[in-house]
């Protein structure tokens, strides 16, 4: 890693334009950690980042540092090639949406991720698939340049740690853990950063309540499915974590997921578990993700059909 940190702060001082993004509908630690490094190259190389994405960010984190730095990736001007494209927290190709066309383009492309992914699109890959987020890998990197930091970028760094272990709930190690005692130590206020994420729209609580309180049991109760159909799917605000984590406290229930109608013939798929590991399943949908935490989604399929496939999924855990 050291190697490729270093090759990447000779690349970062050679640039004058960079672009920075991370995978569709970006969660907390995506959208988090774009703006993070692009406050951190700003601060320490002088560059004003370009920070896009492409779907929809929810409101939740409305309220994070910096989030008015994020654009829509259609909304800017992508006539000239950006100098570099970095790519945080995309997992796969297919899963970047609008801005791949941005990363092609680009001169040089650095990736910075800690997914599993068999087919990198970068030049530069800054990846380690047991990082608990794509914002420890980052940590990681500030500590190794020895960059300045403010407290924009702590507050983002935690956030993203916090989302992505759901409150270290699915933390690997004791790095995310220990990530955080530094950031609180320079001012991060945990109890803050929760306030601030706590910014649903009625209607989106209600939506996933509703779904949680409609769930189904199979495999002796073992796994739980939630289902939330496309008339409510446009109140919804993120991927259903609410659902998620209520289903996650039921006694005996080792298995949750979440199928979201998002259009007639798409349907989102997110999946937890307590113990076992089912990155396979979401990856037999043509998704990934993590052991615990991981998701797909599927087109040209019915919310029937694919609820039905879900749980053959699960037969024999």
């Amino acid at each position: 890693m050291k190697k490729n940190v270093k090759i990447f702060d000779e690349k970062l001082r050679s640039a004058t334009s960079i672009a920075i993004m991370a995978h569709k509908n970006p969660d907390g630690d995506a959208l988090c950690s774009v703006l993070a490094l692009a406050r951190l190259i700003e601060k320490n190389y002088g560059i004003k980042c370009v920070c896009v994405y492409d779907g929809n960010v929810p409101d939740y984190l409305d309220g994070v540092p910096l989030r008015r730095h994020a654009h829509c990736w259609n909304k800017i001007d992508t006539s000239n090639a950006f100098d570099m494209a970095i790519l945080l927290d995309y997992g796969a190709e297919h899963q970047v949406g609008g801005p791949l066309e941005i990363v092609k383009n680009a001169k040089f492309v650095v990736e910075i991720d800690h997914h599993k992914n068999d087919n990198p699109i970068a030049g530069l890959c800054i990846d380690d698939e047991n990082a608990d987020a794509t914002a420890v890998v980052i940590y990681r990197i500030v500590q190794e340049l020895k960059w300045r930091i403010d407290m924009d970028v702590r507050d983002l760094l935690a956030v993203a740690i916090l989302t992505d272990t759901g409150n270290f709930k699915f933390a690997k190690n004791a790095e995310s853990l220990s990530i955080m005692a530094d950031l609180v130590s320079g001012g991060v206020s945990i109890r803050h950063l929760v306030e601030i994420m706590n910014n649903k729209p009625r209607k989106a609580v209600l939506v996933e309540a509703r779904a949680a309180g409609n769930a189904e049991f199979f495999y002796h109760n073992k796994l739980a499915v939630a289902t939330i159909t496309r008339r409510d799917y446009r109140d919804m605000d993120g991927r259903g974590e609410m659902v998620l984590n209520i289903l996650g406290q039921i006694h005996g229930v080792e298995y949750i997921v979440l199928l979201k109608e998002q259009k007639e013939t798409q349907i989102g798929i997110s999946i937890r578990s307590r113990s076992a590991a089912i990155d396979k399943i979401a990856a037999s949908f043509g998704g990934g993700g993590h052991e615990h935490a991981a998701g797909a989604v599927v087109r040209g399929d019915t919310l029937e059909n694919v609820r039905a496939q879900v749980i053959a999924a699960f037969k024999g855990m």
